[in-house]
């Protein structure tokens, strides 16, 4: 199964992926592309140091559509199959999103749908303001709005008192990995069912 990789940053869980497939936890399934909009994002850099295909897509003086044309090219020519979103600071075109139809994954920093709409150390620092115990991730189907789209897998983890937005983060990666590659081996093996807004697995 070919994946392509959409991200803006440096792509810190795109190294689980990699390192799943390389030790053969994650079977039958390829990184064809990683595409940023950010012409020095450290996923670039990451997939050149795996041979993986880097690709720089410059979004200034595009409509959204027109950008989205151009990822799309690249994903048919890669025969790509699944369409990952790490850290990718850019909401999906309505045709985009309609092409590509429960095909798009989009992990975020919270256990949805609490915090959703924010990015990166924004939704830790919110988490923490907020006096939460207990946070996580949530790997789900991207649809047209933000962070609405059918949840595939959540992870949790405690909120100690000592915690800080960094030391969040880094705990939350850790499950992002994990819910990635879950998420992964589930559509691989067609055990994702979609009825509404409730994503059934099959066992």
């Amino acid at each position: 199964m070919k994946i392509a990789v959409l991200g803006s940053t440096r792509g810190t869980d795109l190294q689980y992926i990699i390192d799943a497939i390389e030790s053969g936890r994650l079977k039958n399934a390829e990184i064809s592309a990683a595409i940023s909009n950010k012409k020095d994002a450290g996923i670039l850099e990451k997939a050149r140091k795996y041979n993986i295909a880097a690709v720089f897509i410059d979004s200034s003086g595009k409509s959204r559509e027109e950008f989205d044309k151009e990822i799309i090219r690249i994903l048919e020519k890669n025969g790509v199959e699944l369409v990952l979103l790490i850290g990718y600071m850019r909401f999906i075109s309505k045709p985009f999103v309609e092409k590509y139809r429960n095909k798009i994954m989009n992990i975020h920093p919270s256990l949805l749908p609490a915090f959703a709409g924010g990015m990166d150390k924004n939704v830790h620092a919110a988490i923490l303001e907020h006096g939460c115990k207990v946070t996580g991730c949530t790997l789900h189907f991207v649809d047209e709005g933000a962070d609405t789209g059918p949840i595939v897998v959540q992870k949790a983890t405690s909120i100690e008192e000592d915690d800080t937005v960094d030391s969040l983060k880094e705990k939350v990666q850790k499950l992002e990995g994990e819910a990635l590659v879950e998420g992964i081996e589930l559509f691989r093996d067609k055990k994702l069912k979609i009825k509404g807004r409730v994503v059934h697995i099959l066992r």
